[in-house]
């Protein structure tokens, strides 16, 4: 194994083990019947910390340590970041909304199942359920989760609004006024076109590796 590949795995592995935290707690809480807000204050820390260690994946795909389309990637990294940061931190409000179960679900569900299959597909040894797994799971988990987000992000619009979350009024001394409220709506449209693209893309790559017959074994992005 190539030095940089020891490392991927080392990411791959540190990822299946922080999404299946959230994966557990998730659920436990969802057995106890908690609300939207307990469940994402039961699993904030491992959320913020997985999830904006993804950024390193842009890096992974622009270095060619994968062969990850790189706009895909930073497209799907930089919209769960943003809610996880500047939306379910920031915005109070927005964590009682049905889209946080929905994007707690869809993500943890489908990071346990990608990052395995990465870290697997690293040492060649990716059995073929998890490879129909990973590019079956998403038909349901990826509207799932992209639903989620947008609802979390809508449910966030009216804090956002009344108290001008890192917003900046004209006039001020740098003479550059932007509206975050008005950010997250054009945001929450950018999934009109831009979800399609990647959902597409996941089913070629189905046809690909699961109904194009190709080896399960094989590194793929």
């Amino acid at each position: 194994m190539k030095p940089y590949e020891l490392y991927l795995f080392i990411y791959n592995l540190f990822q299946v083990f922080g999404w299946g935290i959230i994966l557990v707690k998730t659920f436990l809480g969802i057995t106890k019947n908690q609300s939207n807000e307990e469940l994402y204050n039961n699993v904030a820390i491992e959320l913020a910390i997985f999830q904006t260690a993804a950024i390193l994946e842009i890096i992974h795909a622009a270095i060619g340590f994968v062969r990850s389309p790189v706009a895909t990637t930073a497209t799907q990294v930089f919209s769960r970041v943003v809610v996880v940061w500047t939306i379910l931190y920031k915005v109070p409000t927005s964590r009682s909304s049905i889209g946080v179960l929905m994007l707690l679900v869809a993500w943890s569900i489908t990071e346990v199942i990608r990052y395995s299959f990465y870290a697997l597909g690293l040492i060649k040894s990716v059995p073929s359920i998890l490879t129909w797994m990973r590019y079956t799971f998403f038909i349901i988990l990826y509207p799932m989760g992209a639903s989620g987000e947008v609802l979390t992000m809508l449910a966030a619009l009216p804090e956002i609004y009344q108290k001008k979350h890192l917003s900046f009024e004209l006039p001020n001394a740098l003479n550059f006024g932007f509206s975050y409220y008005y950010f997250v709506m054009i945001l929450c449209l950018y999934y009109i076109p831009g979800f399609p693209q990647l959902y597409l893309y996941m089913f070629q790559q189905r046809k690909k590796y699961v109904g194009g017959g190709v080896d399960s074994k094989k590194k793929v992005s």
